[in-house]
């Protein structure tokens, strides 16, 4: 979950930028942001969210359901037909919104169990299924709620953004079941498109569609994507990388088409890491994560993975600040600045 709000709070970031920059082009003084190196990542994101002006997440039914908001919603629709810029500003909160629905939606769905996996220490079968049936159902719901939304924005281009982003996350998914790394067949092309179909698309795409929501042109519209792009890879990295960072005492599971691993393999070459792997394996075929992260970590794969992480955050930083200075547009530096730091 800790993804999905940060992933949303880009978005919201990425909207209010854009409807800053609608609004007015003008220069503004920077306030909570005048730190030149920012701090972790979580306090780059409740910065963001003091930008923003609002709680990045909709998750709150307490708000959703709130007499206030409605009375907001109320005056909101009055200005339906008018050029406020307020109005701007709540069909890119929409967006927000669709877009962690979205994402939730995909979440829910990776929750299925493979059943040909279940064992009985599992639980019941019948109730691994059942929870099969609701992950399937809920995800839909979510899913089918956020296309509805999609189509209220009443923005064709939006709408072919978004929609081209849940494809291409359905065939980041598809790639995942498909690939085979215990043998070797993940490139680091093939690493990288995987990764931004699952992962990059839907923030990507989602900032190109906050600045068409907001009437920038096309080129800032590609500055857009290629921020939401670039952060999203090098956020991927990073999560990556942690791992392979911790001590050695404190062994962490981690996926074997992680960045690291997809570079130690490229180095040390199919039939040696195969061996590796099977050393690294118990007679009960259970994978030692401690014993494999020792030996990756005697090459170059983290720190190759980490130029990359740094190669995709300063190419983030280079598109966003190719617009006007803002405090939004500083949030966004620090959030990819943040990304780089390990």
């Amino acid at each position: 979950m800790a993804h999905l709000r940060t992933c949303i709070t880009k978005m919201a970031v990425w909207s209010r930028l854009a409807c800053l920059g609608s609004v007015s082009r003008g220069h503004r003084t920077l306030s909570i942001f005048s730190s030149s190196s920012p701090s972790n990542w979580t306090k780059v994101v409740s910065d963001a969210e003091k930008i923003v002006g609002y709680p990045t997440s909709f998750m709150s039914l307490r708000c959703l359901l709130s007499d206030e908001l409605s009375n907001v919603a109320m005056h909101v629709r009055k200005l339906v037909g008018t050029k406020h810029p307020l109005l701007n500003t709540a069909s890119q909160r929409n967006l927000a919104e669709i877009t962690e629905l979205i994402h939730t939606a995909f979440l829910v769905h990776r929750g299925i169990v493979n059943l040909k996996d279940w064992t009985f220490s599992d639980g019941p079968l019948k109730e691994m299924q059942f929870g099969n049936k609701m992950a399937i159902l809920s995800g839909d719901f979510l899913l089918a709620n956020a296309c509805t939304g999609l189509a209220q924005l009443n923005n064709t281009k939006v709408v072919e953004l978004i929609s081209s982003a849940i494809g291409d996350l359905v065939q980041g998914v598809y790639h995942e079941n498909s690939s085979s790394t215990e043998e070797g067949s993940l490139s680091l092309a093939s690493w990288e498109d995987q990764t931004f179909l699952s992962h990059g698309a839907l923030l990507a795409k989602s900032c190109q569609a906050a600045m068409e929501l907001a009437r920038h042109n096309t080129e800032a519209q590609m500055l857009a994507y290629q921020y939401g792009k670039h952060l999203a890879l090098g956020h991927t990295l990073n999560l990556d990388l942690q791992p392979f960072l911790k001590s050695s005492s404190d062994p962490t599971v981690f996926s074997l088409e992680s960045a690291p691993v997809v570079f130690h393999r490229l180095i040390v070459g199919p039939e040696r890491w195969l061996h590796q792997l099977q050393q690294s394996q118990s007679t009960t075929k259970q994978t030692d994560y401690s014993k494999l992260q020792r030996l990756i970590k005697t090459e170059q794969g983290v720190s190759q993975a980490a130029d990359l992480c740094s190669y995709h955050g300063n190419k983030a930083l280079e598109a966003i600040r190719l617009f006007p200075p803002s405090e939004a547009r500083s949030a966004l530096e620090n959030i990819a600045s943040a990304v780089m730091k390990f």
